[in-house]
């Protein structure tokens, strides 16, 4: 086994340290065993040094540093640069591994030199238990929507040709950096397996704020529509019709909701759930 490790696992943690140590087993129990994590404390105010130093003193393979905060993409960039490792795995602190996650990625990656983001079935876990319904990739509908979560697995020379994470970005970092990746070519691999475990808290403060603040959203997709705005315009040439579409689909969209059917349905919900 070669003392270079072939994946990196970056775990950005910010006050998540309550979650932290049941990740950092599922990166323990990896069947693959050449890899370093790096955990990178995010300024966070509870115990997360003192959770991650154990992980450290246990195994040499975990390293830990401290950083002031300046949120997801900072911390990413920050850990990605600390390590030289061929694969890069960006790990949420809160989320967990299968065992054999690192088995697999890393021999499909060695066989097919020209797979530019890896990722798996994600089975979500907490207060939900359903798997995370994503997007089937085409670099179009990437320009649209995301298709891949931010946890995938991509090569470190990629992460540098095109600059790492934007660091502007409070939020779609993940989105707006497979977009830069994949613009210029190569695949994108989906394990057709749950190997991936994704938290799902009782509330999500990011997503609640898309829903109370309209700006905030719409301030990010102009950003990422801004920043690619050459491929955007090379991928849908005539806004004008892309436009007139949406608004046919708005036009259906209300309809149905004033539909009897669907208001019925939506009250039933709302019984059920109390």
């Amino acid at each position: 086994m070669s003392n270079m490790p072939l994946v990196a696992i970056i775990v950005p943690c910010y006050n998540q340290a309550s979650f932290l140590s049941e990740s950092l087993r599922s990166v323990y129990n990896q069947t693959f065993k050449n890899w370093e994590c790096i955990i990178v404390n995010d300024g966070s105010l509870d115990n997360t040094e003192e959770t991650a130093s154990a992980w450290v003193q246990k195994d040499a393979r975990f390293k830990y540093v401290l950083k002031t905060n300046g949120g997801l993409s900072s911390a990413r960039n920050k850990g990605i640069g600390l390590s030289s490792a061929k694969y890069i795995f960006p790990f949420d602190a809160d989320d967990k591994l299968h065992e054999t996650y690192l088995e697999k990625a890393v021999n499909i990656l060695e066989k097919n030199n020209n797979i530019e983001v890896l990722s798996s079935k994600v089975q979500f876990f907490g207060v939900k238990d359903d798997i995370y319904q994503l997007p089937d990739y085409t670099f179009e509908t990437l320009l649209l929507k995301n298709c891949f979560i931010a946890c995938s697995i991509f090569k470190r020379a990629s992460y540098i040709k095109v600059g790492g994470y934007d660091e502007n970005l409070k939020s779609f970092e993940d989105w707006d950096f497979w977009i830069s990746i994949l613009k210029y070519g190569g695949e994108a691999h989906v394990i057709d397996e749950v190997l991936y475990y994704y938290r799902k808290h009782k509330a999500n403060s990011l997503s609640n704020r898309f829903y109370t603040d309209g700006e905030f959203y719409y301030s990010l997709y102009n950003y990422v529509y801004k920043k690619h705005i050459d491929l955007y315009l090379n991928a849908f040439p005539n806004f004008i019709f892309v436009y007139k579409d949406y608004l046919k689909f708005k036009a259906f969209n209300e309809k149905v909701k004033r539909n009897i059917f669907f208001k019925t349905y939506n009250q039933l919900k709302k019984i059920l759930k109390k």
